[in-house]
């Protein structure tokens, strides 16, 4: 089955990155990472989820976690050089980002936001996130990514 390229694959390509774009079946009722982990068997821990925040001084931020965790917005405000941040609402994810829920991904966005990622990605030789769409996971070295969008390693998960 020839998968097709998605807009995050050509930036790699581009950049010269390696990743293996990885399919899997959609559940419109169930978006979360855990259930793509299943589809993957994959570990969750290794399977990151893309979220968008507005800051109270920076205006919008990405923080990249792993997918059965929830991002501690005081230790993304405080990273971040906000006093506050929160999730932007989902009505504006696509207009600010050009991607839908399920298939946010950190590269590739209408515009490049300060972009955190979470410690432990560093734990692993390969993370998963969204190549951009629904249904069809990116898996690539962490620190390629860190290094294609620019991010900076934090701890940003509630322990």
């Amino acid at each position: 089955m020839k998968i097709p390229k998605t807009n995050v694959a050509r930036i790699l390509d581009v950049k010269k990155v390696q990743y293996t774009l990885v399919p899997y079946v959609v559940d419109e009722n169930n978006l979360a990472a855990t259930h793509i982990a299943e589809q993957l068997n994959e570990d969750i821990a290794q399977v990151f989820k893309t979220l968008v925040l507005r800051g109270d001084k920076t205006g919008l931020i990405v923080c990249v976690i792993p997918g059965d965790k929830e991002v501690d917005l005081k230790k993304a405000a405080k990273l971040s050089g906000n006093k506050k941040v929160e999730m932007i609402l989902m009505k504006e994810l696509l207009p600010l980002t050009g991607y839908i829920r399920g298939g946010c991904c950190p590269i590739g966005m209408k515009k490049p936001f300060p972009t955190w990622i979470h410690s432990t990605c560093t734990d692993f030789e390969y993370i998963y996130i969204s190549a951009g769409v629904r249904g069809l996971q990116l898996k690539i070295n962490p620190k390629d990514l860190v290094a294609v969008v620019g991010a900076t390693i934090g701890d940003l998960i509630s322990c």
